[in-house]
């Protein structure tokens, strides 16, 4: 059981890192980024807008993540982080830009598996 523990906060950490660096460069609205935005048929003025939002919301879940994880936020940054990692190749990048970020989207679907075992199972916890 001490190791689960070990690997929750391991994951619990990596997960916050990597929502707060995104964060940070949401509110410092990247420029790179806006072809992001583009692919998805948002122009530059809204995303521009959208960022700092986005960067809100990142930050916040990155310490709500170390504070008290629980199953929808797990589930939200899954699905945002397989979201913002697809989007790469939607934005002309290589797809390995997109296999490149597995982590980002695996990391909170591992933490969501560790903490709540009976999910793959239809099993409460």
């Amino acid at each position: 059981m001490k190791n689960i523990k070990v690997a929750e906060w391991v994951l619990r950490i990596a997960v916050a890192g990597e929502f707060l660096g995104h964060g940070v460069f949401a509110l410092q609205q990247k420029a790179g980024w806006l072809k992001y935005f583009s692919a998805v048929g948002i122009d530059n003025e809204l995303a521009m807008t959208l960022m700092p939002i986005i960067g809100i919301v990142d930050i916040a879940l990155a310490i709500w993540v170390l504070w008290r994880p629980n199953k929808t936020i797990l589930t939200w940054m899954f699905i945002w982080a397989l979201w913002t990692a697809f989007l790469r190749p939607l934005g002309g990048d290589p797809i390995w830009d997109f296999v490149e970020r597995f982590s980002n989207w695996g990391a909170p679907l591992a933490l969501l598996f560790i903490m709540y075992p009976g999910l793959l199972s239809g099993r409460r916890k």
